[in-house]
């Protein structure tokens, strides 16, 4: 089945090339264009935590608008959040941000199909992505100071995946570029992109995040 895509927005606008120059405390370098969307998985069941962690509040906020907001206040255009289980749910919660919600019905297949359903999607807007943010949105440290160490790390090393590295491996958030693009839109099963991020640690930077190691998959 095809992924249905729904932009929450009325018109769209890239953001500023010099969008670094325009937000000096972002810590994103204004060096080169660098063009990246972004990918916010919100897709699961949350079988574990008996109700829809996507919704759970952190600081007054749902976690998935947390998540986007972090992606919105970074370079990163298009912002894409994939919806599943909860779709009817999720959705209203991002009304008015700005950005394009991806509906996944293979949602049970595992997160590989909604890094299939969010990359589409990025593909299908822009040509001109020289890469894609792939992030959960169940990682309360996940932040646009964690996107920014990314971006820097991939600047500095040139590698062509770049991964946040905690408790003992690559994992999400992570910034791949195009090349990998063909790759992500043909990932099977439950694990998504771990395989591309800890097979061969020679072509990914890592970037130490420990406080990603956090994430919020039970109710304790």
């Amino acid at each position: 089945m095809n992924a249905r895509t729904t932009p929450l927005f009325t018109s769209v606008e890239t953001p500023p090339r010099d969008f670094a120059a325009q937000n000096p405390k972002s810590g994103f370098c204004a060096a080169k264009t660098f063009r990246f969307g972004a990918v916010i998985l919100a897709a699961g069941a949350s079988t574990r935590m008996g109700t829809p962690k996507q919704l759970l509040e952190l600081d007054g906020k749902p976690l998935v608008v947390r998540a986007v907001e972090a992606a919105l206040a970074s370079p990163a255009w298009p912002v894409v959040v994939v919806l599943g289980a909860y779709e009817e749910k999720i959705r209203p919660v991002l009304a008015r941000l700005p950005v394009l919600v991806a509906e996944n019905p293979a949602w049970a297949e595992g997160m590989a199909a909604s890094i299939r359903t969010g990359v589409t999607t990025l593909r299908q807007f822009s040509r001109a992505l020289d890469a894609a943010l792939i992030a959960l949105c169940d990682q309360p440290a996940f932040s646009t100071a964690v996107i920014a160490q990314l971006v820097a790390a991939q600047g500095t090393t040139g590698r062509s995946i770049v991964a946040a590295h905690y408790s003992g491996r690559n994992g999400a958030p992570a910034l791949f570029m195009r090349e990998h693009f063909p790759a992500l839109v043909a990932l099977t099963g439950e694990e998504g992109a771990r395989a591309l991020l800890n097979s061969e640690p020679g072509r990914v930077a890592a970037v130490d995040l420990p406080a990603l190691a956090l994430d919020l998959d039970t109710p304790e």
